[in-house]
C-alpha cells in the first residue's frame, strides 16, 4: 500500500524568523499572512525553535509584578522562569518555544499526525535529512487525507490490500464504503486472514472506520506462529500491525 507522505500535503513557502526578528516584526508576519505560528531557523535554516500566537500572549498577558521578578502564585522553577523570560521577551530567540517539533518530508500523513496529538501542536516544521527548514504541515493539511472519494478508497482497499498484499482473489471479499466507513464481507480461508485484511485496510489513507462481516472455514488461532506459517499466514506481519 502507498499512503500519502508529509511533503504532498506541506506547504513549501514557509513563513519564518531568524533568531534575532523582532518581537513587532513577529507580530507582523502572523497577521499580515493570518497565521497562527511559525518555526524559526538558524543561519544555515535549520529549524530552532517554534513561535506560536500563545507565546504572544504571554507578552501581552503578563502581570508586571511577575516580570519584574516580584512574588506572585508560585509555579514550578522552570516554568516560572520561562513565563518571566517570554513576558520580557524583544525577539524570536527570546521568544520561541523549544526544542521545535519536526517531522520530514518522507513520514506519512499518519505519523505526522500521531506527532502532533501526542506533543499536542496545531503544525509541524518539515526538514530534510539535515534538518533544515522545506515546508510547514497544519492540522488542516493533514485532514485532507479524509477528503478521498469512497470509490477511491474502495479501490485501494480491494486491489493494494486484498489483491496484491494478501493474494485473495478479488471475488473473495465484497469491499463497500460509505462516508469513509469500509464494510468488508465475504469468507475466506483462515481466521488469521480475516484479522488481517480488517487491520490492513484501516491502514489505508482517508478510512474512517472498518466493519468486518467476514467469515472463515478455519480457525487457527490456536496454532502457534510457526504453524500458522506453515499454512500461509506469517504471524510476524500480524504483529507489525
Amino acid at each position: 500500500m502507498k499512503h500519502s507522505k508529509v511533503g504532498s500535503v506541506m506547504t513549501s513557502d514557509v513563513v519564518q524568523a531568524r533568531y534575532g526578528t523582532p518581537f513587532k516584526e513577529i507580530a507582523r508576519l502572523l497577521n499580515g499572512h493570518r497565521i497562527s505560528g511559525l518555526p524559526v531557523v538558524d543561519t544555515e535554516d535549520r529549524v530552532i525553535g517554534v513561535i506560536s500566537e500563545t507565546d504572544l500572549m504571554a507578552r501581552q498577558a503578563a502581570d508586571p509584578h511577575v516580570a519584574s521578578g516580584g512574588r506572585h502564585w508560585p509555579l514550578p522553577a522552570k516554568a516560572a522562569r520561562r513565563r518571566r523570560a517570554k513576558a520580557v521577551a524583544r525577539t524570536a530567540g527570546q521568544l520561541m518555544s523549544r526544542p521545535a517539533i519536526t517531522v520530514h518530508a518522507e513520514d506519512t500523513v499518519a505519523e505526522a499526525a500521531r506527532t502532533m496529538a501526542a506533543h499536542r501542536v496545531e503544525r509541524l516544521p518539515v526538514v530534510d535529512e539535515e534538518e533544515r527548514l522545506v515546508g510547514i504541515v497544519t492540522r488542516r493539511d493533514l485532514l485532507q487525507m479524509f477528503l478521498r472519494s469512497d470509490e477511491d478508497i474502495r479501490q485501494e482497499v480491494a486491489d493494494e490490500v486484498l489483491v496484491r498484499t494478501l493474494w485473495l482473489s478479488p471475488r473473495s471479499v465484497d469491499v463497500f464504503v460509505r462516508d469513509g466507513v469500509v464494510t468488508l464481507h465475504g469468507q475466506l480461508e483462515r481466521r488469521s486472514e480475516t484479522e488481517l485484511a480488517v487491520r490492513m485496510a484501516r491502514l489505508v489513507d482517508g478510512v474512517v472506520a472498518v466493519t468486518d462481516e467476514l467469515t472463515f472455514r478455519f480457525d487457527d488461532a490456536h496454532l502457534r506462529p510457526v504453524q500458522a506459517e506453515l499454512h500461509g499466514l506469517s504471524d510476524d506481519w500480524m504483529r507489525r500491525l
